[in-house]
């Protein structure tokens, strides 16, 4: 490969030129951090759409203010002929390709991301079997927090070739599913009726979405499915624990019991359709 445009193009840099670029990059750099700070904290106060709106924007105005920033500097520390930005910017790639391929893959995934937009903050995803809020969105990876409160870092580049599961997809409506597996020999009408009547008095239950009881036979005796959504998805597992207490509650006065099966309570938005 011929460097001799690329020298060139490099010998106009100058000792101005490149503190100009790094008072540039440092104040891009500062609206970053203001940006990712005092958003979520905003958006910590606010509730439904609106705090998802704030949170999803966040990536995005990381992203511009990068390419804004890109735009400033070139321009500083090279003259801005064709023949310059051509050498600069096939010599930057040429270089990115062989030293941080699996990085750039993950770049170009987060840049993807952010156009298709999977997920956003605040969305519920599944990802490998992670399940958690995805509370950050960077330009190679996103953190998600799991029910447990762990923090995972997904780099943007396995969703390529993995399945993602998203509970909410940007808004603040999230199914919650609490199962039950009871003994055969008892009124289903006269349970269902009860279980509908307790998911509905839940002071956690956002009575205006759907709410339903699915009860289907299994090997262990009847399998109930209560479904409903939260007032907030971040109360999911306070959600589903108050279903699940309340069903065993009516279980127990009906004088029906439960069995062993494979889960009760909380389980992954993958099953929860």
């Amino acid at each position: 490969m011929d460097t001799r445009p690329v020298r060139e193009a490099l010998a106009s840099i100058t000792s101005q030129a490149i503190l100009e670029a790094l008072a540039v990059i440092v104040i891009a750099a500062l609206l970053i951090l203001l940006v990712q700070k005092l958003f979520p904290a905003l958006a910590g106060k606010l509730s439904g759409k609106p705090r998802l709106y704030l949170l999803a924007s966040v990536p995005l105005l990381r992203l511009l203010i990068i390419l804004l920033t890109l735009l400033m500097v070139v321009p500083i520390l090279v003259e801005p002929s064709f023949e310059n930005m051509v050498a600069i910017f096939g010599a930057l790639g040429l270089a990115l390709g062989f030293a941080l391929k699996d990085y750039a893959n993950s770049l170009i995934a987060g840049i993807v991301t952010l156009y298709e937009m999977p997920y956003r903050l605040g969305d519920w995803i599944e990802v490998d079997g992670r399940y958690g809020e995805v509370r950050a969105i960077g330009a190679r990876a996103a953190e998600i927090v799991t029910l447990d409160d762990t923090v995972v870092v997904i780099p943007h580049g396995v969703l390529w070739n993995a399945l993602l599961a998203n509970g909410n997809d940007g808004t603040d409506n999230l199914m919650c599913v609490a199962d039950l597996y009871l003994e055969p020999g008892h009124d289903v009408a006269f349970l269902r009726a009860r279980f509908r009547d307790a998911i509905f008095t839940c002071p956690l239950t956002r009575t205006y979405q759907p709410v339903q009881v699915v009860v289907s036979g299994c090997e262990w005796g009847l399998h109930y499915r209560l479904k409903a959504y939260p007032l907030e998805p971040r109360a999911q597992r306070r959600f589903i624990s108050e279903l699940t207490a309340r069903a065993a509650a009516i279980c127990e006065e009906a004088g029906v019991g439960m069995v062993a099966g494979p889960g009760l309570g909380y389980r992954p938005i993958h099953q929860g359709s």
